[in-house]
């Protein structure tokens, strides 16, 4: 956060909000709302890998999930080295609130250049963890570890489709686990 003369200066539209500067009692600050870790309005001004890959690439995984209660939808795809197995890339889009946003940034972040069941193993709890959501924000991070999950399903399934899957996928490694 930048600071002016002792006072934090956040975005407009937070300021809008009632998220005012450190000290600060906007409307909303006064009713009882939180305010947003400082991770989540960094990644929600800073979004990291926005963009979208060709869905056709058999190289990339495309997780296509949703929250029809909260009307979140969050798209992330990987693209996979097919020789070392390793997601050399990753992107996203998420039409939501900017817990939804920060945690489809972190989980992009996150899952670059790790082999593919080691993103497997990235959990929600995590990412709510590392961004301090509160309890009513958990479904944005279960949101974003179902994203991954979807990701490499849908790679994995072009892979079978085209013959080149190996003896256990890494979901089924999971699964088995």
């Amino acid at each position: 956060m930048l600071r002016a003369g002792g006072r934090r200066l956040l975005a407009p539209g937070l300021r809008r909000l009632g998220f005012g500067a450190a000290g600060e009692a906007g409307p909303a600050a006064a009713a009882g709302a939180r305010a947003y870790h400082e991770r989540v309005v960094d990644h929600y001004n800073n979004p990291r890998n926005v963009g979208s890959f060709d869905k056709e690439d058999p190289n990339v995984g495309t997780g296509l999930v949703g929250a029809p209660a909260c009307g979140d939808v969050m798209k992330l795809q990987i693209r996979v080295d097919e020789e070392s197995g390793k997601i050399v890339d990753a992107c996203f889009k998420t039409f939501g609130c900017g817990s939804a946003i920060a945690s489809s940034s972190v989980a992009t972040e996150w899952v670059k250049g790790k082999p593919m069941d080691e993103v497997l193993t990235i959990k929600n709890t995590e990412i709510a963890k590392h961004l301090s959501l509160p309890p009513v924000k958990l479904h944005c991070s279960m949101l974003a570890e179902d994203a991954i999950k979807a990701a490499v399903k849908d790679y994995e399934a072009k892979k079978a489709k085209t013959g080149q899957k190996g003896e256990d996928s890494p979901s089924e490694k999971a699964a088995e686990a």
